[in-house]
């Protein structure tokens, strides 16, 4: 592994108590033993984001879309941190589709990191990169399996795989690990247990689930990459208790089969997967109206393409009222955004959401109860 990793670092003049190997330790199963003698003192600088260069204009949306569509992602060197914290959070969430019995603390990660000293920021983005992980995991109460630290390209990458399927656990961490945390015999399969594809039934919901509090924010970005633009402020991402809430009522629900379709959202924000939804054929109607709302009249520009971890889900009229049951007795938010269509190629951004559709929807499985 690089020598970064056991390094004392001392960043913008302060020294920093643990070591990235210490931090890494303290949330891996089986940490490596740290080679013998000193490895040494890094002394690096943060690198602040440039100031934004660039107005998005709504009237670009699609331009914007396309533009996303065809770019090939690097880290973000400056959010760094918040960047990690959103691909521990994609990992987890390309999970929770898969076919099997599991929960959110039955899940491990195997974790990779490139990264290389050639500019200053960059050990000091590296520092950020580790630390930001460690804390996130460490509240999620989620473990990785296993690490990699190697010279190259910076670069983090993280998969899930279940503690069933890993070879050894330290006892006191299947202890740790006992009801309700986990369940007793996690078992998780690569198949999926609904399709990625937005399915037929134009009469379905569309329902959109951010799995963050924090506000939307265009720094880091895939949309900032493709454009060359410079905005100020990433999402403040890594409200892991609120992640927990949202994981384990939208884990249920795939499981119980009430969701017909589903996707990850993170990488390109929420449009990305939209758009990917209906690559299958059927495409979708869609308003992002009550989102923006919802937070303060946000720019639809952010809402579309801030990289918010979450989930967009297809689910049937009929289990409408049920689904909206489960997430508010959990208090996580979620926004309907529209429904499939045929006569959609692709996906189509409409001025407003179809509330009335929502209330019919409601009463008419009210008066069916008896």
């Amino acid at each position: 592994m690089a020598d970064f990793l056991y390094s004392h670092y001392i960043i913008d003049g302060q020294h920093q108590a643990l070591t990235p190997e210490r931090m890494l330790a303290d949330c891996t199963i089986d940490p490596p033993l740290p080679p013998d003698g000193d490895p040494g003192t890094v002394a690096d600088e943060r690198v602040d984001p440039a100031p934004g260069n660039i107005v998005f204009s709504d009237s670009r949306i699609n331009k914007y879309a396309d533009a996303v569509d065809g770019i090939r992602r690097s880290l973000p060197l400056p959010y760094a941190g918040q960047f990690t914290v959103g691909k521990i959070a994609e990992a987890l969430l390309d999970a929770i589709w898969m076919s099997g019995h599991f929960r959110l603390g039955d899940l491990n990660l195997k974790a990779d990191w490139k990264w290389n000293g050639k500019a200053m920021g960059n050990l000091a983005a590296f520092y950020g990169s580790v630390e930001a992980a460690s804390e996130f995991l460490d509240t999620l109460g989620v473990k990785i399996s296993r690490y990699t630290v190697s010279e190259g390209v910076p670069s983090v990458s993280f998969k899930a795989t279940t503690v069933a399927e890993e070879d050894a656990i330290a006892e006191e961490e299947s202890l740790f690990r006992e009801l309700p945390y986990r369940t007793a015999n996690p078992r998780i399969s690569r198949r999926r247990r609904c399709p990625s594809s937005i399915q037929p039934e134009e009469s379905d919901w569309l329902l959109y689930i951010p799995f963050d509090t924090c506000e939307y924010r265009l720094g880091g970005s895939t949309l900032a990459e493709a454009l060359s633009a410079r905005p100020a402020a990433a999402p403040d991402l890594g409200d892991a208790d609120y992640f927990i809430d949202c994981f384990e009522v939208v884990r249920e629900l795939v499981e119980d089969g009430v969701v017909k379709a589903g996707a990850t959202v993170f990488g390109g924000g929420l449009l990305t997967a939209v758009r990917r939804m209906a690559a299958g054929g059927i495409g979708a109607d869609i308003s992002i109206q009550e989102v923006c709302k919802a937070y303060g009249g946000e720019s639809p520009v952010r809402v579309l393409f801030g990289e918010i971890p979450g989930v967009v889900v297809q689910v049937a009229d009929a289990d409408y009222d049920y689904v909206d049951a489960e997430l508010l007795l959990q208090d996580v938010a979620y926004f309907p955004l529209g429904h499939p269509s045929h006569a959609v190629r692709g996906v189509k951004l409409s001025a407003k959401t179809d509330i009335q559709g929502i209330l019919n929807s409601l009463l008419n499985t009210l008066e069916g109860e008896d």
